[in-house]
């Protein structure tokens, strides 16, 4: 075919195409521009993950078309994110948008508050972990292993229940999803009843109808918290009866370092050390500074990362704890001990999977902009394999013991407890003093 005649069927495409392109909404290009560059910027997790992006367009094209208003915009992009896999992307407004608001008739719209419970999985069942509120008054009671929720097998019900929150909102890994449905993601408008059919520890069934009414939503920590801890913004911390130290880290916020220095006070004699990170949700801090805080000057990490910081620094052994609920640079601070022999790792599951670098797109209209990720952060963990999608992965798993939970025990702190008394020194590179 000469020069001439493939310009010439180049126009004609064009023109041919011309009718339909014109006919396209402005929310439709901004579609098909999102979804292209995150194909072109997001490549690389898109591979990791093993997503088919053009099955996604396939799947929400149609949906693209029928979009009528700025509201119906937001839900259908926030749907595209939900596909990525990606739990720091973000829609986010402009000044055309900053009044535009999630849709009352959309998932998860309108007022929305938990149930007072959360929930674990030990073996193949699911059991109550902590309970207040409306489940308490009901006789809802830690270590019952739910049956199953209007009359629906739990699991099942899970697995329902887990597919809906992603038709919206973006998780970085399945260990991300399962958490959050067993803690903020049991959420719903107040007035809403479960119908539950329990298990007690000696086998008697009782079924209970449980209304929502106002409670927390998220998870906030271990199962039961030790007693007569002190507190700063960010960080619970004390002495348990066994003598060992005790540090939960709710947040990471850049003065992490400073508000720890006032924790490693209170410790810094203990014969070993537990740092719970467990509900962590990340933030931003310095990473060296932080870890020199738990190398005396002298001491070195096989890493060689890192050197001795802050006013005391704590050089005895340490056992970490996480689960699901760990997000973002809780990962990365915790995962350090980890990976650069620091310290034993123990969790009901991996971390969330949610540590990455991040771009922002703009879409054709102006109306929103796309905030995603692109990068693993934290490419050396996990024998290269960053901590995006896969988490930062515990030495040792740990699930609940319900006798432990109706006791008001954390199996998990009495684990730490039982390795800093007869610590695994064969898997912590690092010499405690």
């Amino acid at each position: 075919m000469s020069a001439m005649r493939r310009v010439l069927l180049a126009v004609f495409v064009l023109l041919a195409a011309w009718p339909a392109l014109l006919a396209q909404s402005v929310y439709e290009k901004d579609f098909r521009h999102a979804h292209d560059e995150i194909a072109k910027q997001c490549a690389t997790l898109i591979a990791s993950k093993k997503i088919d992006w053009k099955a996604v367009e396939k799947e929400l094209a149609p949906a693209a078309k029928a979009v009528k208003s700025d509201e119906q915009h937001l839900v259908l992009l926030v749907r595209l994110l939900a596909r990525l896999r990606d739990g720091h992307s973000e829609v986010r407004p402009t000044e055309k948008t900053k009044g535009v608001r999630w849709p009352d008739d959309a998932p998860g719209g309108g007022e929305q508050t938990g149930c007072g419970m959360f929930w674990c999985r030990s073996g193949k069942k699911i059991y109550v972990k902590s309970v207040w509120n409306a489940a308490k008054e009901i006789g809802l009671e830690p270590g019952m292993e739910v049956l199953s929720v209007d009359g629906t097998p739990v699991a099942k019900w899970l697995d329902a229940r887990v597919a809906l929150l992603r038709d919206t909102l973006s998780y970085s890994s399945d260990v991300h999803a399962f958490f959050d449905a067993c803690h903020g993601g049991l959420r719903a408008p107040p007035g809403t009843r479960l119908e539950l059919e329990l298990k007690e520890l000696d086998g008697k069934k009782k079924k209970r109808t449980l209304t929502y009414s106002k409670a927390a939503l998220g998870a906030w920590g271990p199962a039961v918290f030790p007693p007569d801890l002190e507190s700063t913004k960010d960080l619970n911390y004390g002495r348990l009866a066994s003598g060992y130290g005790y540090i939960h880290l709710r947040r990471s916020p850049e003065n992490l370092p400073e508000q720890l220095d006032e924790a490693l006070a209170a410790v810094l004699e203990a014969p070993g050390l537990i740092l719970d990170y467990r509900a962590n949700s990340g933030g931003g801090f310095d990473h060296e500074g932080f870890m020199g805080r738990f190398l005396p000057p002298g001491a070195q990490l096989p890493s060689g990362n890192y050197a001795s910081a802050g006013p005391a620094q704590y050089g005895g052994p340490i056992v970490v704890i996480v689960d699901g609920t760990v997000k973002s640079a809780g990962e990365t601070g915790a995962g350090q001990f980890k990976e650069d022999g620091r310290g034993y790792m123990i969790g009901e599951s991996p971390t969330a999977g949610m540590a990455s670098q991040k771009t922002t797109i703009a879409l054709p209209s102006g109306l929103f902009e796309l905030y995603v990720s692109t990068h693993s952060n934290k490419a050396r963990f996990n024998n290269g394999r960053g901590i995006e999608g896969v988490g930062v992965i515990p030495h040792e798993l740990v699930e609940f013991d319900p006798k432990d939970l109706a006791a008001g025990r954390d199996t998990l702190i009495l684990r730490a407890e039982a390795l800093l008394a007869k610590f695994p020194a064969d898997k912590v590179p690092f010499k405690s003093k």
